[in-house]
């Protein structure tokens, strides 16, 4: 029933409309729903396969779907419960409602299915919908733009909120709209946050169907549109601090369009929520605030110039490279995680700075406990706590950073060789008739990682070895070239095949699920494999039992040390390159790229931090009184 008034009353006032035009306004309406239904864009949305699973489950609405509603409430602008109506319909939506807000039912900030399940109920039986309005810019008289704009109940994004304008330019080189019927656009305007993407009408980026309808790819959740299928990476208020994701399986939408006059006064009579000035969402703080209508838009009244803001091309996040791509990974998650933060601490700002500050002192209480000096570089046979361990690596890769990295260079070729193995693997077989698409293509390119990950497991015991080598030397008081620390390596084959069993059984077991803290505490057990195995000389089996013999009764220790090592070598990369990205505006490959070279530069403090404990397990086991941390002789702490 709230339905079936809602467009009772809208017709009520088109009717009105209607006679108060004067037949120039009528017949300029007429060619203005032609226009629009000449370029109406086809919107390719992100499938998703089941409710509240991946994908995009919004499509763009019939806003007369929420007039009427009894789980729409409208509110006043003194206080976010203010109850001014239950159910509104569009006439309440009047330009003096400043800062009113529409409220749907749920909690933006804890969206859970609410809002997806609720856009099921009112859009049951409406189909989705654009809005055209063709405007004209008083500044550029000669010219003439042509926008597209969708309304989405929700905003699942980095900033949740409730309600979401977005939409598409085209602009004509015309003065009327009888001109630009009788020619094609110039150029057009994909909106992207606060921002916008250009493509020329026959640029080969903007795809067409049936010639005049372009092909709009929303991102899922944000809805900021793309002119295809990939992750794009935004930087700044103009591109959105975060990633887009358009990839994926596709459904194609071709909504019905509602034409709003040009001329203001028909525009409000035909449609009375455009001059709404308040929300088309709930009020929150910054980023979490309902979006204003599009009457309130720059586009709106200056599209022309608007459109000279316009960026040439979005940045998509590269699906592989040589160094992989973990700047841009970790740029993304960091991203969402760093929003979530953000959000949680503008909702509850009491308890979440309670719990920042709880976590701060606990941890710097935790680091207050460890023993970091004095710290022993050299002398390396001996007991050291955990804290000395950390810096008498660092302090041995200062010391000697040349040459630790130079045999991190090592990981460069492997890099290479690994991306040019996978790339062989799917060429060869394409060049032999082997199908490389659907799921062949999906074997081929696992086939091809998986060679690469082992040359990559290959390289990191290398890398070790190699180092565990240089350490050796440079505590014998010798110079050693990079070079020469790998010719020192005696023990590759058996290195190797300890490698590989013991990454088997940790994936293996790892893939079952259940058995992933067995394979967690296996891989502490041999943590200290490389040394083991390199300095010892022993086979694959007994390197495994051998590095087990030395974590016993110090599993915690050794595995904290390998985690906190590997997180330091595997996330300084990735962090610069966020800075990278968020700083300097640096082209996405070139990010990637300094990513990995960051990572096999600091490979090597990996390989230190395994030796020392290598050698302090060994004191530990092999010394009948040694002696404490803290009495180490005066000149170790000064060597």
């Amino acid at each position: 029933m709230p339905r079936v008034l809602s467009w009772a009353m809208r017709l009520v006032v088109m009717v009105t409309g209607l006679l108060v035009l004067a037949p120039a306004g009528s017949a300029t309406l007429a060619q203005e729903r032609e226009l629009a239904e000449r370029y109406a864009p086809v919107v390719r949305v992100v499938t998703q396969e089941k409710a509240c699973g991946p994908g995009e489950p919004y499509d763009p609405i019939d806003v007369d779907d929420l007039f009427g509603q009894p789980t729409v409430a409208f509110r006043g602008p003194w206080q976010l419960d203010d109850l001014v109506k239950v159910g509104p319909e569009a006439i309440d939506l009047s330009p003096d409602r400043v800062e009113y807000h529409l409220d749907y039912p749920g909690n933006p900030l804890e969206p859970g299915c609410d809002y997806e399940e609720w856009a099921d109920l009112i859009t049951d039986d409406s189909e989705p919908t654009v809005y055209a309005h063709v405007a004209f810019d008083p500044d550029h008289p000669d010219q003439l733009a042509l926008q597209y704009w969708l309304f989405y109940v929700f905003n699942d994004w980095n900033n949740l909120h409730e309600g979401d304008w977005e939409m598409i330019q085209l602009n004509f080189d015309a003065a009327t709209v009888a001109e630009a019927l009788e020619q094609e656009p110039t150029e057009v305007g994909y909106s992207q946050h606060e921002g916008a993407e250009r493509a020329g009408w026959n640029d080969g980026k903007l795809e067409r169907v049936e010639e005049t309808h372009p092909v709009v790819y929303p991102a899922a959740g944000s809805h900021a549109n793309y002119y295809g299928s990939a992750v794009y990476l935004g930087s700044s208020a103009s591109t959105g601090v975060g990633c887009d994701d358009t990839s994926g399986d596709h459904t194609d939408l071709r909504p019905a369009v509602e034409t709003i006059p040009s001329d203001p006064d028909a525009a409000v009579a035909a449609f009375p929520w455009i001059d709404f000035t308040g929300r088309w969402g709930e009020r929150r703080p910054g980023f979490l605030n309902g979006p204003t209508g599009p009457n309130l838009k720059e586009q709106w009244s200056a599209p022309i110039a608007w459109s000279q803001e316009w960026r040439g091309e979005a940045y998509a996040v590269p699906a592989a490279g040589v160094f992989g791509t973990s700047a841009t990974d970790f740029y993304c998650g960091a991203i969402a995680a760093g929003s979530g933060a953000a959000r949680e601490l503008l909702d509850n700002p009491g308890p979440t700075l309670v719990a920042l500050i709880v976590i701060g002192l606990v941890g710097g209480w935790g680091l207050s406990r460890l023993t970091w000096r004095p710290t022993a570089p050299l002398r390396l046979g001996r007991r050291r706590a955990w804290g000395q361990i950390v810096t008498a690596a660092g302090r041995m890769y200062r010391r000697h950073a040349l040459l630790f990295l130079g045999i991190g260079v090592l990981f460069i070729p492997i890099g290479l060789v690994g991306a040019g193995l996978t790339w062989m693997i799917v060429e060869a077989t394409r060049v032999a008739g082997v199908p490389n698409e659907g799921e062949g293509s999906g074997l081929l390119v696992a086939i091809g990682v998986s060679a690469a990950v082992a040359l990559v497991v290959a390289g990191v015991g290398l890398v070790q070895a190699a180092t565990v080598r240089a350490l050796i030397a440079l505590d014998a008081g010798e110079r050693i070239s990079p070079l020469e620390a790998y010719r020192r390596v005696r023990h590759v084959r058996p290195l190797i095949g300890a490698l590989a069993l013991a990454a088997a059984a940790v994936v293996l077991l790892g893939l079952t699920i259940f058995l992933v803290p067995v394979a967690l505490w296996l891989a502490g057990r041999w943590a200290l494999l490389v040394p083991a195995t390199e300095l010892e000389g022993r086979r694959p089996v007994r390197s495994l039992r051998r590095s087990a013999e030395l974590v016993r009764g110090h599993w915690w220790k050794v595995a904290t040390l390998t985690v906190f090592s590997i997180l330091i070598a595997g996330l300084l990369g990735p962090l610069i390159g966020a800075l990278l990205i968020l700083g300097a505006s640096a082209p996405l490959p070139l990010v990637n790229i300094v990513a990995g070279i960051v990572l096999w530069a600091a490979m090597p403090f990996i390989a230190l931090t395994s030796a020392y404990a290598y050698f302090d397990a060994r004191a530990t086991i092999e010394l009948a009184d040694p002696p404490a941390p803290d009495e180490l002789p005066e000149e170790i702490t000064t060597s």
